[in-house]
Parts: C-alpha cells; structure tokens; sequence
C-alpha cells in the first residue's frame, strides 16, 4: 500500500494555494450535480482560452485520432473533450469525499458475470480499463459491487498525493503504487481484484509500440507480464455518463481467453482495441487531456 505523506512540511506557506484550492473545489463537489457540470463548463471555456499548451495536445489527439472529422467537428469535439474533463475533475474529486451508499442509485451494472467466472477457483482479477474523466467516481462504483485495488502513479504535487491517496483509501481495498510490481503480483495471488489501466505513455521502458486510433503509442507490456506472475484472469471494464441522465453506466468486459498469448504485440494490440471500442462509447468522457502519443519509435520526429 502506497505510504500517505503525513509530515508537517505540507502545510508549510509554499503548499498554502495548494490547501487553498483543495479546499474550494471541496466547497464545490457539495454543490448539486447540476450546479457542478456549470461551474465545470465554465471551466473548460477557461482553460481552453488561457492554456495554448494543453489546446495543443487535445487538438493534436483529435486530429490523429479522428481524421474523418471535419475540421468544424474537430473544433466541436476539443470543446466538448474540455467541458468533459473538466466536469470529471470535480467527479473525480467528490469521490474523495463521498459516502459510496448514497451514490447506489446513480449507476447501472452489466456483464458482472465476467467478473464472478473469473474469480472462481481463487484465481485474482487484473480488471483492465482506461483513463476515463471520472475514474475515481466510478472507482467507488465497481467497489460497490466487487472489493478491488487500484494501481496509480503517485502525484508530484505532495498534498495533492496526501489528499487523492486517503481519498482513495477510504474505498478501495488498497492502494498500490504502479512500481511496486511485487505487492501487485502478492494481491492477484490471493485472489484480489486489481484495477489497471495501462492506457498512458510512461517512456521506453517494457513498451512495443501498437495502434491505438490508427496511430504507433507506446503501449506498456505489463497487463500480460501481471497475468502471467499472478496466475490472474483478465476481465475489462467501462464506464460513461448519460449526459442528459446524469446516470452512468459501469460495464465488465470478457477479454479473449487466449490473452495474454506471449507476443507482446498482439497482446498490447488486442488491449488497445478493447479500448479503442469502450471510448467509442463517449469519446469526449476520455482523458485525451494527455500526450498519449509522446513516445516515438526511433527517428520519428515528435507528434507534439
């Protein structure tokens, strides 16, 4: 379990803004839904004027994902990727604060099954996803209807990591720092359900390089190394809200019994598919806030 700072140096004056805007997008997440997604519209206008770099990588992702969009449908699609985003930042957020037993009535569950077949006969469950905007709202919701642990990379910012980390802890089984391989792989052994979403750019290490939207993305090999360590079964998952509900919608996903198949790119390219289908779904709830596409092959001039 990741270690939660806790040393008097976080409420030193230099972290005093940090505290400061914890403290307002608290305020914020006890506001009506309604209310949130407002503020959060407003928001993503903002950032969107103000922030040129972060416009540059949406609209880059959009562009190479998306080509058969016009450039107007373009335009249309990183406005509504902002006002997604910056909604589920305050999902995410209400999350670390939330009592789970009033949220029951917010989602709907499919292909649970998967999940129960394969947990039988003790075996652990790498439960595979992506980065969706409300990862962590929709954290609470799987653990609603199956315990798991999630896999994270800690966040540079020192109070930010304290608040997400006991966030976190309050409703998933553990919380399991994305280098600790060895704590990951002791969890899948006894039995535990581990949520992974290997979905990011993390460099070249243990990488090969698969489509995802068309596009050569440094894929991480580790769901099949994971697998394979922690005599696990793989089971996916997705999640999008309505946005005229307001409800959303958690589905578990049968992987191809075949995976993890021992050739690293066949398996990081069946695991990009998947993924590729589930943001399909709502393609603007999906963290493209990201450079996905950051790491090139060697000699290929940046995407950026």
């Amino acid at each position: 379990m990741s270690p939660t700072p806790t040393h008097s140096s976080l409420y030193h004056r230099r972290h005093w803004f940090s505290w400061l805007a914890i403290f307002m997008v608290r305020l914020i997440t006890r506001l009506p839904f309604g209310v949130q997604k407002k503020i959060g519209t407003a928001l993503a206008y903002t950032v969107l004027f103000v922030s040129a770099k972060r416009r540059h990588v949406v609209q880059t992702n959009v562009r190479l994902c998306f080509p058969e969009l016009s450039d107007s449908e373009q335009r249309a699609f990183v406005r509504d990727i902002f006002i997604a985003n910056s909604i589920g930042f305050f999902e995410i957020a209400s999350a670390w604060w939330a009592n789970p037993n009033t949220l029951a009535d917010r989602f709907t569950v499919e292909g649970l099954e998967h999940i129960e077949a394969a947990k039988k006969d003790g075996h652990g469950v790498l439960l595979i996803s992506g980065h969706f905007v409300h990862l962590d709202l929709c954290g609470i919701f799987i653990n609603h209807v199956t315990p798991i642990d999630v896999v994270y990379r800690p966040n540079n910012n020192p109070v930010m990591e304290q608040v997400i980390t006991q966030g976190r802890q309050r409703f998933f089984d553990a919380v399991l720092d994305r280098s600790n391989v060895r704590t990951i792989v002791k969890r899948l052994r006894a039995g535990k359900t581990v949520w992974y979403s290997p979905d990011q750019d993390f460099g070249r290490k243990h990488i090969v390089f698969a489509p995802f939207f068309g596009v050569n993305a440094a894929t991480i090999t580790a769901p099949a190394r994971l697998l394979a360590m922690g005599n696990a079964k793989a089971v996916g998952a997705s999640f999008y809200r309505d946005n005229v509900s307001n409800q959303y919608r958690l589905t578990f996903h049968s992987i191809d019994p075949s995976f993890p198949s021992g050739d690293d790119f066949q398996d990081s390219l069946l695991i990009n598919r998947l993924l590729e289908d589930w943001i399909r779904q709502q393609p603007d709830q999906y963290m493209w806030v990201h450079r996905r596409f950051k790491t090139r092959p060697e000699g290929e001039s940046s995407l950026y």
